[in-house]
């Protein structure tokens, strides 16, 4: 990461005298000496100007005896294995970069797309394995020209001596520009002309840091509705990337904090509110209120969108449907050339696939719905401690899908996979998990190995979870989908292996101890155990997963709890419901034979917020993840300030366990919708009303001593259900949502991982 470069600098403007040394792993040895004066002006300037993107876990200090040094001296790295040493993750360019890509006076490093120096720059992406030397990377497939060689053995030069991933335009990767059968386009400039196909409508395959993006006019209605067609995506949101700030500024609301976000190292794509006379297409989002906007974060990116007319454009990961994305230009322009039409390529391999990361700005706080580049796979440090060469390793879920590894204190998680069902992201989830490993220096035949993985049993993961631990002869903890979700905030937010928490887990589908399918629940929570303390209402979920498909079945379920089953139909009818079925009308006789026969319950909140969304015509069919609960939570954002409607979620104690009644409260929705009552005031009020009865349950249940209800799970980012919750708790309890992991399923893993550590190993932590 430069840190030896950077403290012999500080060394030399302070005066002292000694050596940096690497002393194996992570574990950098720093020896100064000189007067007083000189060594407290050397720990100033280390603190004052570290840069944003060195991430010190410790530091330890300690008084020595004088060794007579006459200069300070890096010296070459111990070979020594003392400590494991971080994996670093993918930084966006410095602004000291981008001013010398910018620079017509810089005849190395004008317009040249692959710019960095010691503190930016792509890291993970182009590793094969640590330590961080170029040897080690995909950059040693370009020698360094005499000028850049120059820079990397100079002391004195502050950005580029022992840069790794350094290079100019003699002697560094280059961009060319095909169509999509693979012909060259004779070009002086690619970008620029890959800029101007933009600008007449076309569409252009980019290949990036950690992948190929997609990339197209985000203001063309007709040029975003044929990448949907291309790209089989009929809804689901496109990212957009900005050229800077200002542009974000014309595209969504932000403030202060949210700039520092999208301006930060890691760069994320942010999901913001979207202005109503942004100049976007409707079709980038359509049906919600945020969009995902990100800044430029390699020169490639910015000298593009700089020549693109608009100063933004689609940038959505380079996949065909359901498929991770492409990293090989071979690959691409087999799998991609039914969707583009033109390709920007260059030669430096993409070693390691990650895609961008994701955060949603809610209010005030920020959570993380995908960690990929800028963050993954760096560590996240817990309370709890491993020791002995314990090693748990979590497969994580089935849907937006990561593994885990915890060792020491620490839980190292993969980069984004994606959804398990499919097989090549199956086999990338084994390929990375055992890259990391290798990367880590942990080998697990010699380990004291722990496995862990989903409940489901039906989970792929859970399958490959099962043939690990065999491999291995190492024990297998099955973890409850929804205590995952919270204990992975609990190690996240640095909760005490003894603490107990009230956890609430909304999410869609997670498999429960009785064999139903839960997803609304709240439970008290420690590392080693859990008791479920209350749970939505139990509904049938018709034809299983086809209920999250088309959510007309669920709405059939709820009207049959309510009235009967015939007159179910009749409401069905009445409604025009049945539009949203399958087979439309024909499909209603068949849900009487299988609403009788179902045996699946679910205390699901996505599913019944996916009802509500179906009955009030906002959206009947799921085309991807999560999409009726999102839109219905779109059209709630739509109302704005409202007087909320009395939408009751009755509380009341069944078996010992209490139980929050969304049937009666459905039927209310049902007589407001009859009743013409705007349907943005009745998603409001559903919404506000559940998050009420959330967080009125939590005061119920809590215990002496526990100030913090922790949410997690993919509908804990919903803004309205979180508002509910934080104004039934008041001010005296405070909701926490995980900060550094995702709190959707990609969060699962980290959970997983510390919960069997502590079933297991108990009194050995």
């Amino acid at each position: 990461m430069g840190f030896r470069p950077f403290i012999y600098r500080i060394a030399e403007r302070s005066g002292v005298k000694g050596y940096v040394q690497n002393r194996g792993g992570a574990e950098v040895v720093i020896h100064v000496e000189g007067d007083r004066r000189s060594i407290e002006r050397f720990f100033r300037l280390f603190w004052k100007e570290k840069p944003e993107t060195f991430i010190i876990d410790r530091v330890i200090v300690r008084r020595v005896e004088p060794e007579g040094h006459r200069e300070f001296r890096i010296l070459k790295s111990s070979r020594e294995f003392i400590t494991r040493s971080a994996i670093p993750p993918d930084f966006s360019m410095c602004d000291d970069c981008l001013r010398e890509v910018l620079d017509p006076s810089d005849q190395r490093r004008f317009r040249y797309p692959f710019n960095s120096c010691v503190i930016c720059g792509p890291r993970f992406s182009m590793m094969y394995d640590t330590p961080w030397d170029r040897e080690n990377t995909a950059m040693r497939a370009f020698p360094l020209c005499p000028d850049c060689l120059k820079e990397y053995s100079d002391p004195s030069n502050c950005r580029r001596f022992h840069a790794q991933g350094i290079s100019c335009s003699k002697c560094g990767p280059h961009v060319w520009l095909v169509d999509r059968d693979g012909r060259r386009i004779e070009t002086k400039d690619p970008i620029r002309e890959a800029a101007k196909l933009i600008n007449e409508g076309h569409i252009i395959a980019i290949k990036g840091v950690g992948g190929f993006h997609i990339a197209c006019l985000a203001s063309d209605d007709d040029v975003v509705l044929e990448l949907r067609r291309r790209k089989r995506r009929p809804e689901k949101p496109f990212a957009v990337m900005c050229l800077n700030t200002d542009i974000v500024r014309r595209l969504a609301y932000v403030n202060e904090n949210i700039l520092r976000l999208l301006e930060s190292p890691q760069r994320p794509i942010v999901l913001l509110r979207k202005r109503e006379d942004a100049p976007l297409s409707r079709y980038v989002a359509p049906g919600l209120e945020h969009v995902g906007v990100f800044l430029p974060y390699t020169p490639l990116h910015y000298l593009l969108l700089d020549d693109v007319e608009d100063r933004f454009a689609i940038m959505t990961s380079g996949n065909v449907h359901g498929k991770p994305m492409c990293i090989r230009n071979e690959d691409a322009l087999i799998k991609l050339r039914d969707i583009v039409d033109y390709f920007l390529l260059h030669d430096r391999e993409i070693v390691n696939r990650v895609d961008d990361s994701v955060l949603r700005a809610c209010d005030h706080r920020v959570v993380m719905l995908r960690r990929g580049r800028g963050y993954a796979p760096y560590w996240v440090r817990t309370r709890i401690k491993l020791r002995d060469e314990h090693v748990v390793i979590a497969f994580g879920a089935l849907l937006q899908n990561t593994a885990a590894i915890m060792f020491e204190d620490k839980i190292v998680m993969t980069q984004y996979i994606g959804d398990c069902d499919d097989l090549d992201v199956l086999q990338d989830l084994q390929i990375y998990l055992n890259r990391i490993l290798r990367m880590l220096k942990i080998d697990i035949s010699s380990s004291r190995l722990i496995v862990a993985c989903d409940l489901h049993p039906s989970y792929e993961t859970t399958r490959i979870a099962e043939e690990f631990s065999e491999k291995y002869n190492a024990p297998l903890v099955k973890v409850q989908h929804h205590w995952a979700h919270v204990a992975s905030a609990m190690a996240d937010l640095g909760i005490k292996l003894d603490e107990e928490v009230v956890g609430i887990a909304i999410d869609g589908v997670g498999y429960g101890e009785d064999g139903n399918i839960w997803g609304c629940e709240v439970i008290y929570a420690r590392y080693s155990n859990y008791v479920r303390v209350g749970h939505l209402r139990y509904v049938k979920m018709l034809g299983g997963d086809l209920a999250t498909q088309y959510p007309a079945r669920m709405v059939f379920s709820y009207l049959s709890e309510l009235y009967g089953v015939e007159e179910a139909v009749k409401m069905f009818q009445r409604l025009r419901l049945y539009r949203f079925l399958r087979y439309g009308e024909d499909e209603l006789n068949i849900l009487k034979t299988v609403y009788t026969r179902e045996r699946i319950l679910t205390s699901s909140l996505g599913r019944f917020l996916d009802a509500v969304s179906t009955l009030l015509g906002v959206c009947g069919q799921r085309t991807y993840e999560g999409e009726p609960a999102m839109k219905l939570e779109a059209a709630g954002l739509k109302a704005g300030n409202v007087d909320v409607l009395d939408i009751d979620f009755k509380i009341r104690s069944e078996d010992g366990t209490y139980v929050i009644d969304s049937v009666e409260a459905f039927g209310k929705v049902v007589d407001y919708y009859i009743k013409g009552v705007e349907v943005s005031r009745i998603a409001y009020s559903v919404q506000y009303n559940i998050g009420r009865a959330l967080g009125e349950l939590a005061r119920k249940v809590r215990k002496r001593g526990i100030d913090s209800i922790i949410v997690s799970g993919g509908a804990a980012v919903n803004e309205i259900i979180l508002k509910g919750i934080e104004d039934a708790l008041g001010e005296s309890m405070r909701v926490r949502t995980p900060l550094r992991v995702p709190v959707n399923d990609g969060g699962i893993s980290a959970g997983q991982s510390v919960v069997a550590a502590c079933r297991l190993l108990g009194d050995e932590l």
